[in-house]
C-alpha cells in the first residue's frame, strides 16, 4: 500500500474503510459472516456495535435485507445463523443504481441519446 493510499484512508470514507475503522475491526471486531458481494459484517464482544466493511464501492443499497436486518436490530441472529424464510415472489436484492449510468430513463429523457417524437405535445413558443 503506498503511502498516498494511506493519507486517503486516513482523512475519507469514500476510498474503502478509514484507518481508524481498521484499527478498531483489527483491535475489537469479531467477524460474524460475509454476504454474497463479499462484504463483511462485524459486532463488538458485548454486541453494543455492529458494522460492515464493504467489498467494493462503498453503498448502503449493497446490504441486503438480511443482513440489514441484523445491523439496525430488527433480528439478533446472523442470515447465517437463521436464514431469512423467502416467498416464491420475491425478488433477488439489487442495489440502488440511481445517479449512475444506468439508472432507468424513460422514453423521452434527455439522457437518451435519440429522442422520442411524440405526437401529443406541441412546444409553446411567443407570437
Amino acid at each position: 500500500m503506498g503511502i498516498l493510499t494511506s493519507i486517503l484512508r486516513g482523512v475519507s470514507w469514500w476510498n474503502s474503510q478509514t484507518l481508524n475503522t481498521q484499527l478498531f475491526t483489527w483491535r475489537k471486531g469479531i467477524k460474524v459472516g460475509e454476504d454474497a458481494q463479499g462484504n463483511i459484517y462485524y459486532r463488538n464482544a458485548d454486541d453494543s456495535k455492529r458494522w460492515v466493511i464493504f467489498n467494493g464501492e462503498i453503498e448502503a443499497t449493497r446490504v441486503n435485507v438480511d443482513w440489514h436486518g441484523w445491523l439496525h436490530r430488527t433480528w439478533d441472529k446472523t442470515p447465517e445463523d437463521q436464514p431469512l424464510v423467502r416467498k416464491v415472489w420475491e425478488k433477488p436484492h439489487q442495489e440502488n443504481l440511481t445517479g449512475t449510468p444506468l439508472a432507468y430513463a424513460p422514453a423521452g429523457s434527455i439522457r437518451k441519446k435519440q429522442p422520442v417524437e411524440r405526437g401529443d405535445y406541441e412546444a409553446w413558443s411567443p407570437e
